[in-house]
């Protein structure tokens, strides 16, 4: 009887977004599984191409003539668990997010195309050491000095590996085949592993856990082994050892045999993540991020399919490593941003980590100092387990902070990038050997306009964000499409400083060697990190104190802990807040007080300069007094004023194409069915925004225009993104193309 597998084609096209049908020939029989890539015929040409195995059945859906074979299978294994969860993740994700269940199939298995195996062999041999040395000395007698060679170091060394003949004493391989002929030795093969270099860390400091350390893990083991899987949400203030506890958390999970990744948001944080994982699992961690090579990335995924390591680390693609007994997924810093995806389908991995840990009956730990609005929100309302830590176990103290109105520092004459505060504090450490941090705060910047001596922004009268200043002339509202002109002088105080700001790293590194000529300083951004290997080589020098100063943007303000920073100084705290996004207030926050929480993390107390334009804003204020509930309560009320998630919800529509008159007529068709929809219901809570360019309106002569769609609830939007789906697949429009973004980050 035949055997067929239903197959997604690994093209992400909207209107091939089904299954077609191939028989499996009877020489690939146990290999065609559930979530395993094979490549099939397809076409009138047949030509060859890549799919995915979705279901196995013995019954034909069409005349079974015309079922062609699958020709091959790229990957396989024994062990079916880890593929069929991963199945059923991405076929939650296509739904919950939209897109094609091609483009989902490779989020879930991101190593896409076949990376050659590497394979060590090793050279056995068959005759004992004596044998081996005189069959040596006849091979030294017929002038085979190559056997001769190979036989001698077989006899001293026993098994050696193959390369090691080949290269240092220049065996060649017609010389080492000739010899396993004449039975004096055997190749054996074995696969041989990419791995990512693990560099030994250093001794961690703190042993055993402090009381809030000890509840938290109390609470996870107790229901651990009762069975129960609930999510916690760990709010911890910086250094208050949380790293620590996610180690136990994981070594408790192991212990049982389980797995468990660890989701670290930047690769910057893998250096010091990665060693104090290390210390503890031995050569039973690896991990993953973007820069590893992908014959890296491969192994790290075979090892992990083959039992081989415990724990994964790494960004949110390392969510999908093919544990096969997944027992906990922790998600450390989960405010961040770049756990939400760019590209289609836009999941974001705290969603995705709770239906992974649902599917394969694990728990979920949310860890941060600052945790995301939404997550405290889920929280409060007992979704999740609020954990909270309000102290540093190693005795540190939080930093004492100075908040500086750079507007005063105009008004005084002082127009460089350092206040007069800050100027000093540098000199003190520098003159007591300690390290500073100057932190630039660029995320979200995107052309705002504001008055540097009274701090007005201009902002959307409708959606209370910041306009984009244009070529045009005019500031745009990408929410809303709300224009108005530029202005050359503040509708506020009539000053003639307004305009958009503008800075760099590379001239605060100017201004700093021009002020302290002989301090020692290191500058990290994307220009000095291209290179693999860039981000442990800046940290390790800043960490060893061959430097006196580190400047960069938000890389160097996340989970790092140098106990010889006593300063840390931030340039311009506004920047961020002042972004065209209803979520610049949470992001100045976070960044505020994680870069905050970098100083004073060793024995001597640390300070802190926050320099504004905004300083009686109340994310500054609550990054000041690094007081998380300050921020939360009035930042919610915002949310809830304005219907902004997590109290509703957002669907953002982003048309794009090569005529602009087609993407405009596109995204109003698609404004029109939203409204249609929304109209057609009884509670009528959901509202459509636009369309309007969007805030990068053309990339590449590429036009982009966006419309949002608002409602509290969030099958709502789902049902509307699959009605507009479904118009364009009813119409064949295809000239345009259309992503969806759930709650855009």
């Amino acid at each position: 009887m035949s055997v067929f597998a239903n197959i997604i084609i690994d093209i992400s096209l909207e209107k091939l977004d089904k299954t077609f049908q191939y028989r499996i020939p009877g020489t690939l029989g146990s290999l065609v599984v559930p979530g395993v890539p094979v490549k099939v015929p397809f076409g009138k040409g047949a030509r060859t191409v890549r799919g995915y195995v979705l279901s196995l059945t013995d019954k034909p859906e069409i005349d079974e003539s015309r079922i062609k074979d699958i020709i091959s299978v790229e990957g396989t294994s024994e062990k079916k668990g880890a593929e069929e969860e991963l199945l059923a993740l991405a076929f939650w994700i296509k739904n919950h997010y939209g897109g094609t269940l091609s483009q989902a199939l490779k989020v879930v298995f991101p190593v896409k195309k076949a990376v050659r195996v590497r394979e060590s062999v090793n050279i056995v041999p068959l005759k004992s050491p004596e044998e081996l040395k005189e069959a040596a000395r006849e091979f030294g007698r017929k002038h085979n000095i190559a056997r001769e060679r190979a036989l001698n170091a077989l006899a001293e060394s026993g098994e050696i590996d193959a390369s090691l003949l080949r290269g240092k004493l220049n065996i060649s391989n017609g010389v080492i085949k000739a010899l396993e002929d004449m039975g004096y030795l055997s190749q054996e093969k074995s696969k041989k592993y990419r791995n990512p270099g693990i560099r030994a860390g250093e001794k961690s400091g703190i042993s055993g856990f402090s009381e809030e350390q000890r509840k938290i893990y109390d609470s996870f083991c107790r229901d651990y082994d009762m069975g129960l899987r609930d999510t916690f949400l760990i709010r911890g203030v910086t250094g208050s050892g949380k790293t620590h506890v996610y180690i136990e958390m994981i070594d408790h999970v192991v212990r049982q045999g389980k797995q468990a990744i660890m989701l670290i948001p930047e690769i910057a944080l893998t250096f010091q993540t990665v060693m104090r994982f290390h210390e503890r699992f031995a050569d039973r961690v690896s991990y993953m991020h973007s820069r590893l090579s992908p014959g890296e990335r491969y192994d790290q995924f075979e090892r992990a399919k083959n039992n081989e390591i415990d724990v994964m680390i790494g960004p949110r693609s390392a969510l999908f490593t093919p544990f096969n007994n997944l027992g906990v997924i922790i998600i450390d810093e989960e405010h961040e941003n770049s756990y939400k995806a760019d590209n289609m389908p836009k999941y974001h991995a705290r969603e995705t980590a709770e239906k992974r840990a649902f599917l394969a009956g694990a728990s979920l730990v949310l860890g941060s100092a600052t945790p995301s609005v939404d997550s405290e929100y889920r929280a409060r309302r007992g979704e999740y387990r609020l954990f909270t830590m309000e102290s540093r176990p190693t005795g540190g103290s939080l930093p004492h902070v100075t908040v500086t109105d750079l507007r005063a520092e105009l008004a005084r004459g002082n127009k460089t990038m350092f206040s007069s505060v800050l100027r000093e504090l540098m000199a003190d450490r520098l003159e007591k050997k300690e390290q500073i941090m100057l932190f630039l705060n660029r995320r979200g910047y995107s052309g705002f306009i504001s008055c540097r001596k009274c701090g007005h922004v201009i902002k959307c009268p409708h959606c209370d964000v910041s306009l984009t200043s244009h070529r045009d002339g005019y500031l745009t509202c990408h929410y809303c499409g709300y224009r108005e002109k530029n202005v050359s002088l503040c509708p506020e105080c009539g000053s003639k400083y307004i305009g958009g700001m503008r800075a760099g790293t590379e001239q605060v590194e100017e201004a700093v060697k021009k002020l302290f000529p002989g301090a020692r300083v290191l500058r990290m951004d994307g220009d000095t990190v291209k290179k693999k290997e860039a981000y442990d080589e800046i940290l390790s020098c800043f960490k060893d104190r061959r430097a006196d100063i580190l400047i960069g943007t938000q890389m160097i303000v996340k989970g790092h802990d140098f106990p010889g920073v006593t300063l840390v100084g931030m340039i311009l705290a506004d920047l961020s807040l002042n972004a065209s996004d209803f979520r610049s207030a949470e992001r100045t926050f976070d960044l505020l007080t994680q870069a905050a929480g970098r100083a004073g993390r060793g024995v001597t107390p640390g300070e802190v300069v926050i320099q504004t334009y905004s300083p009686e804003h109340y994310s500054i204020e609550a990054a000041a007094q690094q007081d998380y509930n300050m921020f939360y309560s009035k930042e919610i009320m915002f949310r809830e004023l304005m219907s902004y998630p997590p109290v509703s919800h957002l669907l953002k529509v982003l048309v794009e194409g090569k005529r602009e008159e087609a993407v405009n007529e596109e995204a109003e068709k698609l404004s029109k069915v939203a409204g249609e929809y929304l109209r057609s219901r009884e509670d009528r809570n959901g509202s459509v925004i636009g369309p309007a360019p969007d805030n990068i309106s053309k990339i590449k002569d590429v036009f982009r225009y966006v419309l949002y769609v608002k409602d509290p609830d969030y099958e709502v939007l789902s049902g509307i993104r699959e009605e507009l789906e479904n118009d364009r697949r009813k119409e064949m429009r295809y000239g345009t193309i259309v992503s969806y973004d759930f709650d855009p980050q």
